[in-house]
């Protein structure tokens, strides 16, 4: 396992040849995962962006490597519809996020998601993007990062309703555990392309925190512990099941990043005990780039799982701006007399393109941020 102590999200900005390609998918519903065969070029050009990309993360000396998300378009959605039984179409609303003066701000509107069939990951694409890297890095360590189970059946269920008489699933339970059979065949076949180490990204969190006000979940206090507990058993049923295959299993939580704005607040404090507690994960990527996150304090519920490793997010990628050095040092200094050093990493609190569009800084600042971030974590790690 790689030992260098900055570590990449995932994502990185993409190229204006590719963006070409992605602002014209962002605007069909006739069109077809994974859209090669509807825009003469683009897979070419996706290609040549991954080919070149891994170069520069190898350049830049990342030793875990992804394909910077150039495969995908948002972060998520993508894995979904790549499922087997998923359709996917333009919805009347994006998601709704916060904008910079404190307004909402709707994010791209190609998010809605039908089922039309019992869903299978089996085939997916996503497992011929892994090939293709292990093809260009053969010899470095690759991670593949997919939409956290339980954040998919939360949106599926919960906001969508994708179940009930006139559904292929009858009910939340069938939906439930359709989609984890979805996603154990989906393991099964990156193990056995080779896989290692599967990322499972998730934004929901924050939403169970008594300190949020934007949660959806407010009110019944017994009903919003239950959905957490149910939230909780769907992670831990896919991670345990990676886990039996032998795969590393990891998990990045944020708060919502889209164009350099974030959807919700909440802070790990009041929701610590349960999701980094209760959580079968190897290594968490946490968000610490702010004051929404609280107190590093939360980290205490990990000292009694000495085998979890924690990456900690306290830089921003929603920055052009190199981050806060001292600050940095600082958090650093604090959260290694809570956890041992040596299960400590840095990074960013989330990727720098979360969603094609990516955020508000240039592919030249976006590198400079990693030098950085490299730069500073070579430095307390070897003092």
């Amino acid at each position: 396992m790689a030992t260098n102590r900055f570590q990449l999200v995932g994502s990185l900005l993409r190229t204006p040849e590719l963006l070409k390609y992605k602002r014209a998918i962002e605007k069909r519903d006739d069109i077809t995962y994974p859209f090669y065969d509807d825009f003469p070029g683009y897979q070419a050009t996706e290609t040549a962006a991954i080919k070149q990309v891994v170069k520069d993360q190898l350049d830049h000396g990342i030793s875990v490597i992804t394909d910077g998300e150039y495969s995908k378009s948002m972060w998520h959605l993508d894995f979904i519809w790549g499922l087997q039984g998923v359709e996917r179409y333009i919805a009347d609303h994006g998601y709704t996020f916060e904008d910079h003066d404190g307004s909402a701000y709707e994010t791209r509107k190609d998010i809605g998601v039908r089922i039309t069939a019992p869903l299978s990951g089996k085939g997916h694409h996503f497992i011929d993007i892994f090939k293709e890297l292990k093809a260009l890095a053969p010899n470095q360590t690759i991670k593949t990062t997919v939409w956290g189970a339980a954040h998919a059946y939360t949106e599926l269920s919960i906001f969508d309703h994708l179940y009930g008489d006139d559904q292929v699933y009858q009910t939340a339970a069938d939906l439930r555990d359709g989609l984890i059979n979805a996603y154990k065949e989906f393991l099964t076949e990156y193990k056995a392309a080779g896989g290692e180490i599967i990322q499972f990204d998730d934004c929901l969190w924050e939403l169970f925190a008594s300190d949020n006000q934007q949660s959806f979940f407010k009110g019944d206090d017994n009903k919003v512990a239950g959905l957490a507990d149910e939230f909780i058993t769907i992670n831990n049923a896919v991670a345990d099941y990676g886990h039996q295959l032998g795969l590393k299993v990891w998990t990045h939580n944020c708060r919502g990043n889209y164009a350099s704005r974030h959807a919700a607040g909440g802070s790990y404090t009041t929701i610590a005990k349960k999701f980094l507690g209760e959580q079968h994960y190897d290594r968490f990527f946490l968000e610490w780039d702010d004051e929404r996150a609280g107190d590093l304090a939360a980290l205490k519920v990990l000292q009694n799982r000495p085998e979890v490793e924690v990456v900690l997010g306290l830089l921003s990628s929603k920055q052009a701006e190199l981050d806060d050095e001292d600050r940095v040092r600082r958090l650093l200094n604090r959260a290694a007399t809570i956890l041992d050093k040596n299960r400590l990493y840095l990074s960013h609190q989330c990727g720098f393109a979360s969603c094609d569009e990516g955020n508000e800084l240039t592919i030249d600042q976006q590198w400079a941020k990693i030098d950085q971030g490299e730069r500073l974590a070579e430095e307390f790690w070897q003092s």
